[in-house]
């Protein structure tokens, strides 16, 4: 190769770029925001609300993944909806996480603690709740109504959080029921299997969630 190609700088512009990424990245709460985008659409009020932050500041960490091309917007009336670029960046959160947990034991003792509270949860593998569904498992999807618009997994009712004691008025209590969030750092799906329990139901917290699916029925 000719010497005077400029390969050092070929070399320092293209990790320059991927280091945009990077520094995008590095902060915990626009994780959190990538996150519940890979869930469905939501406007600035409802992501302000789910991460208990102002709208202010979600504002400020949209623009910087706006300004990386992570994120993308549209307008509905007076609100601005943000979603995921593509679903490629999906992908590339649940990589983002999976390879966390391989790397950081923090991670693992985090969700243990967790769990830990909820000693009586038990976990149900996807693939054993989709074959106990055809046995007369109910399979409650508990995430808000709008993500389980956006996608969720056949067969699963939509019941988020503040209507589950409601609709738990109109089952037997023998039906046992499975329940499914946001994914394995989702904790509603816990959360709703200890409610369910309260209740008198036999009920089976899975960790896997939409994506997770969608990995399953790839692989198949």
């Amino acid at each position: 190769m000719d010497h005077d190609f400029p390969v050092r700088a070929f070399k320092d512009d293209l990790y320059r770029q991927f280091a945009r990424i990077g520094k995008c990245l590095s902060s915990d709460k626009r994780l959190e925001l990538m996150h519940l985008l890979s869930q469905g659409p939501k406007s600035v009020e409802k992501l302000a609300e789910a991460t208990e932050m102002s709208v202010a500041n979600v504002s400020r960490h949209l623009q910087i993944l706006l300004d990386a091309n992570l994120v993308k917007y549209s307008k509905r009336g007076t609100y601005v909806i943000y979603c995921l670029a593509g679903p490629h960046i999906e992908g590339f959160l649940n990589a983002l996480w999976r390879m966390s947990e391989t790397q950081l034991a923090d991670i693992t003792r985090v969700k243990n603690d967790f769990l830990s509270l909820c000693e009586d949860v038990q976990t149900l593998s996807l693939n054993e709740v989709l074959r106990k569904m055809n046995e007369g498992m109910i399979l409650l999807d508990v995430r808000p109504a709008d993500e389980f618009e956006a996608g969720h997994i056949p067969g699963a009712i939509s019941v988020p959080m503040e209507e589950l004691h409601q609709y738990l008025q109109s089952l037997p209590k023998e039906t046992p029921i499975a329940a499914y969030c946001r994914g394995p750092y989702c904790v509603a799906a816990a959360e709703a299997v200890e409610k369910l329990q309260r209740e008198g139901f036999t009920a089976f917290r899975v960790e896997e969630g939409v994506y997770e699916w969608r990995e399953f029925q790839a692989q198949r």
